[in-house]
């Protein structure tokens, strides 16, 4: 449906943020009228909200069916908790998620599959169980894995962790403002103030800094620049104050050029913001959500996938670019040439 435009940045509708770029995954492309929700299936016994852990390849295949059945276009399939925990093998994180990828694919053709690893061997005996998209959400920890995700002909998520280790939690971190000293962030200077307009932008300077070099590494490597997904990382390597300033700029990560992934879901940053407990913070996750999405994100990954969906689904609507499931109140809507300018 077209939009009605104005003086807003390119390729907005007036008082509109910019679109975010779509996400194409095994040739199927996810554009603004369809925001992407995906799901967090996990095969641990240990992931921070209990709801997502499943102790078998069959109990996390019926929690896929079900978010399948709510909404998700991607399940994102887990076998390691990403904080501190017990050491788990590469041999065990494949024990764990290649059978349910495996299922998965074979049960529900339609959907996305996603792993959530840093491993590259892992990440390659994915792919070839029927990944159709690696979530390296540990910052390339391992250097050989976006090799993977180009040599398998599968998608990669780009990550910034601020140079943290996989599974450890941040300790007093910081990011000064490097502003103009960023190389190739003139574009995005409308969305990210030069001078110290505000001391948190430094860590915006760095999560964008982070996030192109490693896009355009992905892309120099074949891999399509829809499949090439971007995400702050809310949390990883990052305080609350952080964190919440990412959401505030998301429109600097969509200028990006690349579809943004937001995983904000339960996360500690909602949790101290509001002093909630993880089995508490779903309103403040859909707030954040929110926000996310009117600023340009395309994915997000998520625990209550029906809550998420119509949550994406409205804001999508809002911002022009979804049409009404159905709409019988009064007249149709005017055509474009009777809108006001």
């Amino acid at each position: 449906m077209t939009r009605p435009t104005g003086t807003g940045p390119p390729g907005s509708a007036l008082g509109v943020p910019e679109t975010g770029a779509p996400v194409v995954l095994r040739g199927r492309k996810f554009g603004a009228d369809h925001p992407v929700v995906m799901a967090i299936v996990n095969l641990t016994p240990d992931s921070f909200y209990a709801p997502a852990r499943h102790a078998s390849a069959d109990a996390a295949a019926d929690a896929v069916a079900q978010a399948a059945d709510e909404g998700a276009d991607i399940v994102d399939i887990g076998g390691i908790r990403a904080g501190r925990g017990p050491r788990v093998e590469a041999a065990d994180e494949l024990r764990r998620v290649v059978p349910l990828i495996e299922l998965v694919r074979a049960h529900h053709p339609h959907l996305l599959i996603s792993v959530d690893t840093w491993r590259a061997d892992v990440a390659q005996e994915a792919a070839r169980a029927g990944a159709d998209l690696i979530n390296d959400t540990w910052a390339g920890h391992d250097p050989h894995l976006v090799e993977v995700a180009a040599a398998e002909g599968v998608g990669v998520v780009c990550s910034h962790t601020g140079g943290a280790l996989p599974r450890t939690d941040p300790f007093r971190v910081a990011y000064p403002r490097r502003g103009a000293a960023v190389p190739g962030l003139a574009p995005l200077r409308p969305y990210l103030p030069d001078g110290d307009v505000d001391p948190r932008d430094g860590v915006v300077d760095d999560v964008l800094a982070t996030l192109a070099a490693a896009a355009a590494r992905a892309v120099s490597l074949g891999i399509d620049p829809g499949s090439v997904l971007v995400d702050p990382t809310h949390d990883f390597g990052k305080n609350t104050w952080h964190s919440l300033h990412l959401v505030r700029r998301t429109a600097a990560l969509a200028a990006l050029g690349y579809p943004v992934l937001m995983a904000l879901s339960r996360k500690d940053f909602v949790g101290e913001t509001l002093d909630l407990a993880v089995d508490e913070r779903l309103f403040g996750t859909l707030a954040a959500t929110a926000v996310a999405g009117w600023l340009g994100t395309t994915v997000f990954r998520a625990h209550d996938v029906a809550a998420t969906r119509q949550v994406v689904d409205m804001v999508a609507s809002i911002r022009g670019e979804r049409a009404p499931l159905v709409a019988v109140r009064g007249e149709p809507v005017p055509s474009e040439a009777s809108f006001p300018r």
